[in-house]
């Protein structure tokens, strides 16, 4: 049997992962460095987690580059993408995963809330995969862009207003972009987590408790490490067939409706 054709499959092993200081962004540096990737690293504010990245990708015997990165500010941020790809000597996948939410009413968010979490969630996002997707149009080599949303780039949640909005609209953003570069042998598609144990969701990394999700039909919150395999898979060349796609890591949450979900306190619902 012949090979499958791969088109453009010799883009770089250099990948750029937003927020990889700590939960997914850490465990999917950790993933790419296993398969023989270099690693950009950014992060926000936390420095020392960064650094940590940064040891675990070189313990893996690749190179590392990290640089702060306030996507508030989402023209300036973007700059990174190019200082990173110029340090590692390359780039060929970038990882969105850089993220901000709320938790109050849409009726009691000021503008200069929407603003930031749009800025962070949606616009940085954008600014960022257009830096990348020049940068591989330019090589001529294809590539990879893979952007982090939620299930909430789908189902709604009291509460999340901006960020829901954020991800619904960087959903669509990667379907365009999809379409667009395509011809470029760049694929772009979005990985779309339920709830997973990290700081983002305050559980500061804890291993996920089996049982502790009643209303999810896998009970429990999801682990980073699972999140960062499927990022794995759509940076690699076996994923070339793959574009415009959302991958939901959510253990079934989305089948249940994640609000209603996750204010079940019995898996009566097992029984039918």
């Amino acid at each position: 049997m012949s090979e499958a054709p791969i088109s453009r499959s010799g883009y770089e092993r250099k990948a750029i992962i937003t927020g990889a200081d700590s939960g997914i962004g850490q465990a999917s540096a950790v993933a790419l460095a296993e398969r023989g990737f270099d690693v950009g690293i950014t992060f926000h504010a936390d420095l020392d987690g960064a650094r940590e990245t940064e040891r675990l990708v070189r313990d893996r015997g690749r190179r590392a580059a990290v640089r702060g990165h306030d996507l508030t500010d989402p023209e300036r941020a973007a700059a990174v993408v190019e200082e990173l790809a110029d340090e590692l000597g390359g780039l060929g996948v970038l990882v969105n995963n850089a993220g901000t939410g709320t938790s109050e009413p849409l009726l009691e968010t000021d503008y200069a809330r929407w603003r930031s979490v749009l800025a962070v969630d949606l616009d940085g996002a954008f600014l960022c995969a257009q830096r990348a997707a020049r940068r591989m149009v330019a090589a001529g080599r294809g590539g990879r862009i893979i952007n982090v949303t939620s299930v909430h780039e789908e189902y709604p949640r009291v509460g999340a207003g901006p960020y829901c909005a954020a991800k619904g609209g960087l959903r669509m953003l990667s379907r365009v972009l999809a379409l667009e570069l395509a011809p470029y042998g760049i694929t772009v598609n979005t990985i779309a987590p339920g709830e997973i144990a990290t700081p983002m969701t305050g559980q500061e990394d804890e291993p996920p408790q089996p049982g502790s999700r009643p209303g999810y039909p896998v009970d429990r919150p999801g682990d980073a490490r699972e999140v960062a395999a499927a990022v794995a898979f759509l940076a690699d060349q076996a994923s070339s067939y793959i574009t415009g796609a959302s991958l939901f890591v959510d253990g079934g949450l989305s089948l249940m409706g994640p609000q209603a979900a996750g204010a079940l306190t019995s898996d009566e619902w097992r029984k039918g």
